[in-house]
């Protein structure tokens, strides 16, 4: 009787083991795991991956808005009646991108009105386009044609086309609708863009074959600028150099900067160096008697002098450097040659996507017994006229050649075009799409690899919540392309500007960093120790339970 009241005292216990155990199991699994888990998982805001891989194979198309005015006595006979009337003009632009890049151009013929006729009554085409700009439509991206007769005065003889400051041209009359449509083209490349211009844009991404010599020279689309102006002076105790360098500025360049506001953000500084020699010793010739840098020597000449700028290393945005360079007595005079071995008329040259140096010689003294140091003033209008040449190549704004027929105005103290300025947005802001497009696409790409990277809602937080930047990034570049469509050029641009803000925040954002986070052996090493203490009693426990459970289901089976 005892030793049976033990045996069931005995299993109760282990009953009361068994159901301990197994409460531990399921608390551990049930519970204590999905918490475990749900606490120590990577949170990763939801992206918009479809629409970024969209981005890379959705097609721009630049649209140009066009009035045709017709004058009286120039309109073709074959010209369809009544006036006005639209056209039509689209061609595919040869760039090698997943994306499909066509050009619009929505051609408005009309004819004149009172007004434009008493304009175009002026005695020459300069005063003409002056008169005329008050009347048209000044909006960016837009271009108006006016049609002159064949023998009209405003156009000298041999030319067909004049290009005005603004966003016109006066085009002579041909005499049939197809022969003006053909002049009409050529004048519209020249005044927005064509397919190197696009491809320039695009220098990065496009075959070499598909670019101009120059493409991969000009500056790349930036949200700023920073230009320095330095004054070298190597030899202080011969010369006492003095520049205005502040009323040159503001008289010279401010107007340029003010027009080139719309492209990005420019700030202007300026510092005098002493002792700042030139990487390179130049080369005497007897003949001229004159030191002479040859174009070869030239690469060499901007890097030691570039080591004691010190502003590019400070800035976020690109440095464009314009060097003024005295050189010493024992050096001077001193001048640039080309590869032909001529002088150059400016003794100044240029470096792709950095800036300039122009060399500026100093008149020997009358007399050698003259008193050191010499005061030199610099004459600042001949300095800025070779700065500001060098400043329209970096941005890519040198006067491509054109038909002998047209004659092109030039920019006037504001230094580039109204259609010059145009030509800027129109690259600056298919770059920036596919710069955007670019970039999305890489984040994307290294989110989906390294999957312990944290997203937060303010990386990937959809328009009106938080901070948005990727599906803003993603929302502008379709404004961009929805706009460019509808030929708004203005409103496209900002678009892309706030695109590239966004997608550059996303991409640069600190969370988004992979030695931020614990690698997935790391998290083992942490938990391992944490875990196994807990866990070997109770998989010993269950493993205990399944045998026990075993050995009852087979002592039925002996007894029989």
């Amino acid at each position: 009787m005892v030793a049976a009241v033990a045996l069931a005292a005995d299993e109760a216990e282990r009953a009361r083991g068994r159901r301990a155990a197994l409460s531990f199991a399921t608390i551990a699994v049930v519970l204590g795991l999905p918490l475990w888990w749900k606490t120590t998982e990577t949170y990763r805001a939801a992206l918009p991956y479809a629409d970024i891989d969209g981005l890379a194979q959705q097609p721009v198309q630049l649209v140009v808005p066009m009035a045709v005015v017709f004058g009286p006595g120039s309109v073709p006979g074959d010209l369809p009646r009544p006036l006005p009337f639209r056209d039509v003009q689209e061609m595919e632009i040869s760039v090698n991108l997943r994306a499909s890049v066509t050009s619009r151009y929505e051609m408005r013929y009309r004819s004149t009105t009172g007004q434009e006729e008493a304009a175009l009554a002026a005695a020459t085409a300069r005063e003409a386009d002056a008169a005329l700009h008050l009347l048209q439509d000044t909006t960016l991206g837009s271009l108006t044609m006016y049609v002159v007769p064949e023998t009209s005065s405003l156009l000298p003889q041999g030319i067909n086309v004049y290009v005005g400051k603004h966003r016109s041209a006066l085009v002579r009359a041909v005499g049939s609708l197809a022969a003006l449509k053909a002049r009409l083209r050529e004048v519209t490349q020249v005044m927005s863009f064509t397919a190197g211009s696009i491809a320039a844009a695009l220098s990065d991404r496009v075959p070499d074959s598909q670019l101009s010599p120059d493409a991969r020279r000009y500056l790349k689309s930036s949200l700023g600028y920073e230009i320095t102006f330095s004054l070298l002076n190597p030899d202080p105790k011969s010369h006492t150099v003095d520049w205005d360098i502040e009323g040159a500025v503001n008289r010279y360049v401010r107007p340029v900067l003010d027009k080139l506001s719309l492209v990005a953000n420019f700030s202007v500084d300026s510092q005098i160096l002493y002792y700042a020699v030139l990487g390179v010793t130049p080369r005497y010739d007897k003949e001229s008697s004159s030191f002479l840098l040859s174009a070869h020597s030239l690469p060499h000449v901007i890097n030691p002098v570039e080591a004691r700028l010190g502003s590019s290393a400070a800035s976020l945005y690109p440095v464009l450097n314009f060097l003024l360079y005295v050189p010493e007595r024992s050096h001077s005079p001193l001048y640039i040659q080309d590869k032909d071995g001529a002088p150059v008329s400016t003794n100044a040259f240029h470096s792709p996507r950095w800036g300039g140096i122009m060399v500026y010689n100093v008149e020997a003294p009358a007399s050698p017994q003259a008193s050191l140091p010499l005061h030199v003033d610099v004459d600042m209008a001949r300095v800025m006229e070779v700065f500001l040449a060098q400043l329209r190549l970096l941005f890519g704004l040198s006067r491509e050649e054109v038909p002998p027929e047209f004659l092109l105005e030039g920019p006037g103290n504001e230094g580039l075009a109204d259609w010059e300025l145009d030509h800027l947005l129109w690259a600056h802001t298919v770059e920036n799409i596919a710069t955007v497009s670019t970039t999305l696409t890489s984040l994307a790409q290294l989110l989906d690899k390294i999957g312990n990277i944290v997203i937060k809602d303010d990386v990937a937080s959809e328009v009106g919540l938080g901070h948005p930047e990727v599906y803003q990034a993603v929302a502008s570049v379709q404004s961009a392309v929805t706009k460019l469509s509808l030929g708004n050029l203005h409103a496209a641009f900002q678009a892309s500007k706030e695109a590239v803000t966004s997608s550059e925040r996303a991409f640069f954002d600190p969370s988004l960093l992979h030695l931020l986070y614990f690698p997935d052996d790391q998290k083992f090493a942490i938990y391992i120790p944490l875990f196994l203490p807990m866990a070997v009693p109770i998989l010993l426990s269950l493993a205990k339970i399944v045998r026990e459970t075993r050995l009852r289901k087979k002592e039925p089976t002996k007894m029989d």
